[in-house]
């Protein structure tokens, strides 16, 4: 697999692209600005996109994905409840990229539980992660697992937005990502990579959750 990591924008987003070494078709995670890095980045590499999957629908994780999907005409897969969300965005979030971001139109796949992303001979599960954020989705295969904003290194997705559910997010990163193996790379929406089985022995938030967020989870 040919794997390669962007950081995009104001917010500091990371954008993953994952190649598949004999057809050089790509799966780009979370274009969430700087597109044109973007493509760049891709034509360096001679990948074609195959698919545009994005875990959540807020703004520095789509914020590139209207131009992306216009110039390589690939399809966009997130699921409906992201959707249905993606337009909401709030001004704070537009001064901050200092523009207001092409809306995203409707995907060509809405994608749940069970499904998989398949691109070349590489082939991704995808894990319905929801509170951090409605319909948030990670995708787990060939070694790593893309988490969005559901799991960082030695922290978690926030839960204050609208959507957000603190028992719920801590409920799914036990349930749906904690059974990986422990050699798992983590590829977080923000910050340097993991691994599961670091996550699971150093980060307070799923070791310590009473104490550091005031929940337990369920």
């Amino acid at each position: 697999m040919i794997l390669q990591g962007l950081i995009t924008g104001p917010f500091q987003g990371n954008c993953f692209i994952a190649g598949c070494e004999r057809t050089r078709e790509t799966l780009v995670v979370d274009p969430g600005d700087d597109g044109e890095d973007i493509l760049a980045l891709l034509e360096r590499h001679q990948l074609t996109v195959k698919l545009i999957a994005c875990t959540h629908a807020h703004i520095d994780h789509i914020g590139a994905v209207q131009p992306l999907r216009e110039v390589t005409q690939a399809p966009l897969a997130m699921h409906r409840d992201a959707y249905a969300t993606s337009g909401g965005q709030s001004r704070f979030a537009a001064a901050m990229m200092g523009r207001m971001p092409q809306p995203v139109t409707e995907p060509e796949q809405f994608i749940d539980e069970d499904d998989e992303l398949a691109v070349g001979d590489l082939l991704f599960q995808v894990l319905y992660c929801p509170g951090h954020a409605p319909g948030h989705l990670c995708f787990h295969g060939e070694g790593v697992v893309f988490t969005g904003d559901v799991l960082f290194q030695s922290s978690i997705g926030r839960f204050d937005l609208p959507g957000g559910d603190g028992r719920l997010l801590l409920r799914n990163i036990r349930d749906k990502l904690l059974v990986l193996p422990d050699e798992t790379l983590v590829l977080p929406g923000h910050g340097p990579t993991t691994t599961i089985g670091q996550e699971k022995q150093q980060n307070p938030f799923i070791l310590y959750p009473r104490s550091v967020m005031g929940i337990d989870p369920d």
